[in-house]
């Protein structure tokens, strides 16, 4: 039996801050982890990604590697996304693949692999009709998304409560999804 895979990937959200804990629960799991960025959430974690990719054993990406290049992580598993923001959210149900992060979850879509959502935005940011078709959306594709009960449940503005992000359950759910692929 192979390790599974998982390509962790996150936006620059709050909870992203935590994402090295994250790495070591997943790799407690038993997970090989990957971990992808958004070009903001590589810049907020700063001097903090090369400890990340010594501690994953792969290259932080948040960026497509060029036509040719090789690639340098093994083949996903299961890919979890998580804290996904408001534009990570709709850009992927819109198939806006403008960040490396939204390409590979969005062609991970006709790859049949699983994905696992959990967005991480304000109740101000939940009022926009787009957001919530997104959520829609990207059920009706197959992705599980964890929100509202049982997954994350918005705050206010200006109430950020980063240490309460739920990301067990984006772990949870990983597990579920890759078992299939490694019974």
């Amino acid at each position: 039996m192979t390790t599974p895979v998982l390509y962790l990937f996150g936006s620059a959200a709050p909870p992203v801050f935590d994402v090295g804990r994250v790495v070591e629960d997943a790799q407690a799991r038993g997970f090989d982890v990957c971990l992808g960025l958004t070009p903001t959430a590589v810049r907020w974690l700063g001097d903090q990604v090369p400890v990340l990719a010594e501690l994953t054993g792969h290259p932080v990406r948040s960026e497509y590697k060029t036509p040719g290049e090789p690639d340098v992580w093994p083949k996903a598993d299961v890919i979890a996304v998580a804290p996904a923001t408001f534009n990570t959210v709709n850009s992927w149900a819109l198939g806006l693949t403008h960040d490396f992060v939204v390409g590979v979850v969005a062609e991970g879509v006709g790859k049949d692999i699983p994905l696992v959502l959990m967005p991480c935005v304000n109740a101000a940011y939940v009022q926009h009709l787009r957001f919530e078709r997104s959520i829609s959306e990207l059920r009706e594709m197959g992705v599980e998304v964890l929100y509202g009960e049982g997954g994350f449940v918005p705050n206010q503005p200006g109430q950020s409560r980063p240490k309460e992000y739920p990301w067990g359950l984006v772990l949870d759910a990983a597990e579920r999804l890759a078992r299939p692929r490694h019974a």
